[in-house]
């Protein structure tokens, strides 16, 4: 009956016509966008327990995954003219992870047979999964969850160490498909019911013009300064990572408005470009709202989410306040004055029309911190105060297409997290059942035996950034906390410390050449170039190459120590974000030509901040380098003010 019915479907479909399947096609992606979404909230906010529907999480994962990759199936059609292939796909994509869920019961005890009923549907799930993928995200992680699906399938004829323990086929399936090992597992999980809440917390932001107000609030409070556009970039960047974990996206949304300003009072394009694209980046590692990753990094370490942001505030902070610095420098290194008073809000004005946004953001913090609920669900109340608070200022005279266009929106971006998620319990299950993640461990456990671990710290440093290039952040810290993190953890480095430095080297890669995503984003803005723009972006972001090789010898960076050690490390990481903002100044020595000037200051600064992984933030010979750069700082803006005063008594 299952045949004859699915054969009078593909008939009814085949008899369509073009136009009328493209509408189809409309349809079914729209549903399966909005109800991704509505699906996802509603079980994060524990309905069906509420209610005593027989639901568990794997099964609303499955589903909210097949709508996940019948969407991706259906944003790029492979030929305009015969959508059915398309929508045929889709269709078969959403009924293979149903399937899955309306047997996860029956399953439970029977899966163990590995009949044709459960292994073929999971083997069409499982490419379909990984199609939507490559449709959605490109091919190169999509080929990595190919390569890797064939290692899982074929390992056992490579010979020597990287030989693997390979199941049969039929097995391999069914657990990558329906075990919580495999695609319904702890990824996907964290996704569903911690990173949706905060990405529906982001929209209803944008909904009560967050963006506006966080552009506004920048412009109140730096825009009249020197170099006042490129420091609204850096601070509006940074709240605007409160409601988009993305790059892309903060680059698309502040740079359009920033970029712009930069150019006209006088920064180059690539200058423009660069600053944006750092700021940006930034928006992920930005507390108390931060990426996907660190979300998924909260439940890997089995801590609560606040920690990891007590964690991140520090090194942000430090990231944030070089940038600041750095464009500081570059604003008074090329006579860049602020914006007209007349051309910027009051700090009055801008609070009076936005205060719904800081009442909202006060409710999640307190929630956050203050109370025990899940952090999903700290999001969503948040969210809905800020939809009523917005309501009653607007007097509900909501504009209904604005609702169901944000609706659509938040799919969208929902959608391809769903699918990495996915590919993510591909990687992990088949690096755990072939056994390459043990041998790698033990491999890079024999490496950092023979040559330290600074030696593993810098390789694990350039295969994030490497794997970055083609990959979403999330996806590359979750290959190498399966691989390179137990390695770090067995020999010494403290768990938060090792896995933020995997985070930080992934990300970092957005504005890294050759294929600094982010830079080349950022420079298309700017109409400037790419090559140029990537590596000024690496230059302006130089700290966050160092401070994660900082933390792992010296954790009081990460707030993991007494008060005395934090203390004394945040002091000495602001003296040496000092020196790297003098770097960006000429040499004001006649005998030291320019390039040479800024290459020293800026191997000092870096040294300075170096320091205290070697001898503590308390140590004898850290006091002692921290006093020697105060008194270099001092020595060069003195020399600076002797030869041009007029260039650096503005503020």
């Amino acid at each position: 009956p299952a045949f004859v019915g699915g054969s009078l479907w593909l008939t009814m479909l085949f008899s369509l016509g073009k136009n009328t399947m493209l509408k189809l096609k409309t349809i079914i992606q729209t549903i399966a966008l909005v109800t991704m979404p509505v699906l996802g909230v509603i079980w994060a906010l524990n309905l069906p327990q509420m209610f005593g529907m027989p639901v568990v999480t794997q099964q609303m994962v499955a589903i909210i995954l097949g709508l996940a990759v019948a969407a991706g199936l259906l944003a790029h059609p492979y030929f305009t003219r015969h959508v059915w292939i398309d929508i045929v796909l889709a269709l078969a994509g959403i009924a293979a992870w149903l399937w899955y869920a309306y047997n996860f019961k029956p399953w439970m005890v029977s899966m163990a047979f590995r009949t044709p009923d459960i292994w073929i549907p999971g083997l069409v799930g499982l490419v379909l999964l990984a199609e939507a993928l490559r449709k959605t995200m490109g091919i190169i992680i999509a080929a990595l969850v190919w390569v890797i699906a064939a290692y899982g399938f074929f390992g056992d004829v490579i010979p020597g160490m990287l030989q693997a323990s390979v199941f049969a086929p039929t097995r391999t399936i069914i657990y990558l498909y329906a075990d919580t090992n495999g695609v319904p597992g702890l990824v996907v999980t964290v996704i569903v019911t911690l990173v949706l809440p905060f990405m529906v917390f982001g929209k209803a932001m944008e909904i009560a013009n967050g963006m506006t107000f966080f552009n506004n609030l920048a412009l109140a409070a730096v825009g009249h300064r020197r170099g006042g556009p490129a420091k609204v970039s850096v601070v509006a960047s940074g709240f605007f990572g409160m409601m988009s974990g993305s790059t892309v996206a903060n680059i698309m949304s502040t740079g359009i408005f920033t970029i712009p300003m930069m150019v006209r009072t006088g920064m180059t394009r690539v200058q423009a470009a660069a600053i944006e694209a750092t700021a940006s980046n930034g928006g992920q590692i930005a507390p108390p709202i931060m990426g996907a990753t660190a979300f998924i990094m909260a439940e890997v370490l089995q801590v609560p989410y606040s920690e990891i942001v007590v964690a991140a505030s520090i090194p942000a902070f430090l990231y944030f306040l070089t940038l600041l610095f750095k464009v500081d420098a570059m604003a008074s290194k090329n006579n860049i004055k602020g914006l007209d008073r007349s051309e910027i809000p009051t700090i009055r004005q801008t609070l009076r029309d936005g205060w719904e946004i800081l009442i909202s953001l006060g409710v999640l913090m307190y929630l956050l911190f203050m109370t025990a609920l899940n952090p999903g669900l700290c999001a969503l109340i948040a969210s809905a105060v800020i939809m009523a608070v917005y309501a009653i200022k607007i007097r509900f005279r909501f504009d209904l297409v604005e609702l169901w266009n944000a609706l659509v929106n938040l799919g969208r971006e929902f959608g391809p997290l769903m699918l990495i998620g996915g590919a993510a319990g591909v990687i992990i299950g088949l690096l755990n059942s072939t056994g390459f993640a043990f041998q790698l461990s033990l491999a890079l456990t024999h490496l950092a035996s023979a040559y330290g671990l600074m030696a593993l710290l810098i390789l694990s440093a350039l295969v994030a950034i490497i794997l970055g290039m083609g990959m979403p952040t999330a996806a590359v810290y979750i290959v190498l906390v399966t691989v390179v993190a137990p390695t770090m953890i067995d020999l010494g480095v403290e768990p938060i410390a090792a896995h933020m430095f995997l985070l930080y080297f992934g990300l970092m890669s957005m504005v890294t050449p050759p294929i600094a995503i982010g830079s080349i984003v950022a420079a298309r803005l700017a109409q400037a170039n790419m090559w140029t723009t990537g590596f000024l972006g690496m230059r302006l972001g130089v700290v966050a190459y160092i401070l994660p090789f900082v933390w792992v010898y010296n954790p009081a960076l990460l707030m993991q120590g007494t008060t005395a050690e934090i203390m004394a490390t945040l002091f000495n990481t602001v003296v040496a974000a000092y020196l790297l903002k003098l770097s960006m100044l000429n040499s004001p020595f006649s005998f030291v030509p320019n390039w040479l000037y800024e290459a020293a200051v800026m191997i000092a600064g870096l040294a300075v901040m170096a320091e205290t992984a070697a001898f503590g933030g308390l140590g004898i010979s850290t006091l002692i380098v921290t006093a020697a750069a105060m008194a270099l700082a001092a020595f060069i803006l003195w020399s600076i003010n002797k030869n041009e005063p007029a260039a650096t008594t503005q503020n």
